[in-house]
């Protein structure tokens, strides 16, 4: 499978992607505001299982102010007019089966694209009766756009580890520690990504090592900042 090598390496190697961008975020009739920077990593490892693959993964990201790119650890809700924690996304595992239906892949002269479309709908883990101030619907809806940017003569070249490029986009409900309730709107994440050699500096320092490297083995459920937020406040 072509995306496997594009998304992480084919013969297990683990692979690190990086990405930087912005958050967005609009109440009903107000906005939209520029309101975070955001940057990432997702450290990947893909084993051949059952007739398919596994991609085994971690990651993590931080949360910046949107004008000096610094790390947040607090943060002055515009909408509401109170200071909250940030609570940076540390999802371990984020795991995927790959390898059932093939990746939608378009060939533009040199440039080999692959688009996956996740549209999601499923029951959220915060209830709204329970977390009256933290979540906005009984169900989460999202979508979440990636797209892969490769060259064609790296894809036809047959190597495990093919060079890439990448965009994400989502668009989410507000996230639970910044605790807007049912207001209306959401938020939208645009960023931009490339495999890297190594982490860079400012994550490594702040994410730990386990989340320097991919995980060695299936397990799950896979983590959100939904169900990391509802695990933090259940302790």
């Amino acid at each position: 499978m072509d995306f496997i090598r594009v998304r992480a390496s084919a013969d297990g190697a683990e692979t690190i992607s990086y990405w930087t961008g912005d958050v967005y975020g609009w109440q009903d009739d107000d906005g939209p505001h520029h309101l975070f920077g955001f940057e990432g990593i997702n450290v990947a490892r893909a084993v051949e299982a059952d007739g398919g693959w596994q991609l085994l993964t971690r990651e993590a990201a931080l949360y910046l102010d949107p004008r000096t790119r610094e790390v947040l650890d607090t943060w002055d809700n515009p909408f509401t007019g109170r200071a909250v924690e940030v609570q940076h996304v540390f999802n371990d595992p984020v795991n995927q089966r790959l390898g059932a239906y093939p990746v939608p892949e378009t060939r533009l002269g040199e440039q080999v694209v692959y688009n996956i479309d996740v549209r999601l709908a499923y029951p959220s883990p915060l209830k709204v009766a329970d977390y009256p101030a933290n979540s906005a619907s009984d169900t989460y809806r999202a979508l979440e756009l990636f797209q892969f940017f490769v060259a064609a003569k790296d894809l036809d070249s047959g190597v495990a580890d093919v060079p890439c490029v990448f965009s994400w986009c989502r668009v989410s409900p507000w996230l639970p520690w910044m605790a807007m309730g049912q207001r209306g709107g959401g938020l939208v994440y645009h960023c931009r990504g490339a495999k890297v050699p190594e982490v860079p500096e400012r994550l490594r320092e702040r994410v730990g090592e386990r989340f320097l490297h991919a995980p060695d083995e299936w397990s799950g459920p896979n983590m959100t900042s939904w169900t990391a937020f509802a695990d933090r406040v259940r302790r």
